[in-house]
């Protein structure tokens, strides 16, 4: 094995899955939305973030849309 190489003629390459990598971001969640997922992870055998990602995954792939109506007080 050599104890160094010459990098400089090999040519680069954009990442073929560069668009399918994560972004990591900064959420404030309710820490009883938090234990939820962190319950359903122990359960499941799985990390709670990856449960969060999935779930918002499912709301993007079928669509699901919020309905956020603010109910006036009498």
């Amino acid at each position: 094995m050599k104890t160094e190489y010459d990098l400089s003629k090999i040519k680069s390459r954009k990442n073929p899955y560069a668009a399918k990598l994560k972004k990591s971001v900064t959420m404030r969640l309710s820490e009883d939305v938090i234990g939820y997922f962190k319950q359903m992870a122990e359960e499941a055998g799985a990390p709670y973030q990856s449960l969060i990602n999935l779930y918002l995954r499912d709301c993007v792939a079928y669509h699901r849309k919020i309905d956020i109506t603010w109910q006036e007080t009498p």
